[in-house]
C-alpha cells in the first residue's frame, strides 16, 4: 500500500498491515494548530457517579437528586472533576498520546454548569512550544483546551504542558505502537 493511499490517522507497519496513530510528535504540533476532538462523549448518572465517588467527593448537589433538587440547578450538577477528566481525556489521542511527561495543569476555569445528558466536545489550540534544554530529543508543549457542550457553550477551560519526543517514530517502534 503506498503511503498516498493510506487512510488518515494511520502508518503502515508491513505490506497489507496498518497501524493507528496515537499522538503527534514535538514537530507535528506546531503554535496556532487548532485541533477539534471527536467522538464526543454523552456524560450519564453512572459517570458522574463512579468517578465522584472515586475521588471522595460526597458533596450532595454530585449526588442526591432530592439535594440537588433544592438548589439554583434543580438538579444533579456534574462533578467538576468528571468535566475535566472527560474533556482532557478526549485530547489525549490527537494532542498528547506519546506524551512521556504532564508539566503543569493551569489556569482551570469551570464556566457553564455540565448536567446528566450533555455532551461534551473538545477543541485544542497549541500555543506554545520549545525544544528542551536538559532532555535532547525532546519538547516542550503548551496548549489551551476548552470543553464545550451540546449547545457550544464553554464549560471548562485549561492550560497544559507537556513533554513529547522529537521523534516520534523512536518511541513507537520499540514500544510497538
Amino acid at each position: 500500500m503506498s503511503t498516498a493511499s493510506l487512510p488518515p490517522g494511520y502508518r503502515e507497519i508491513d505490506a497489507h498491515r496498518i497501524r493507528e496513530v496515537v499522538g503527534p510528535g514535538y514537530h507535528d504540533l506546531t503554535e496556532g494548530l487548532v485541533i477539534e476532538h471527536r467522538p464526543g462523549r454523552t456524560i450519564t448518572d453512572t459517570d458522574n457517579t463512579l468517578i465522584t465517588t472515586l475521588s471522595g467527593n460526597t458533596a450532595p448537589i454530585h449526588l442526591d437528586a432530592h439535594y440537588a433538587a433544592k438548589t439554583p440547578w434543580g438538579r444533579i450538577l456534574v462533578c467538576s472533576g468528571v468535566t475535566l477528566a472527560y474533556v482532557a481525556g478526549m485530547t489525549v489521542r490527537a494532542v498528547s498520546g506519546l506524551t512521556l511527561a504532564n508539566l503543569g495543569l493551569d489556569d482551570v476555569r469551570f464556566e457553564n454548569p455540565v448536567f446528566i445528558g450533555d455532551t461534551l466536545y473538545a477543541e485544542t489550540v497549541v500555543t506554545e512550544r520549545r525544544l528542551s534544554q536538559s532532555r535532547p530529543g525532546e519538547g516542550i508543549v503548551t496548549c489551551r483546551t476548552l470543553g464545550l457542550n451540546q449547545d457550544g457553550k464553554r464549560v471548562v477551560a485549561f492550560t497544559r504542558t507537556f513533554l513529547v519526543p522529537t521523534n516520534p517514530d523512536a518511541v513507537r517502534g520499540p514500544a510497538n505502537y
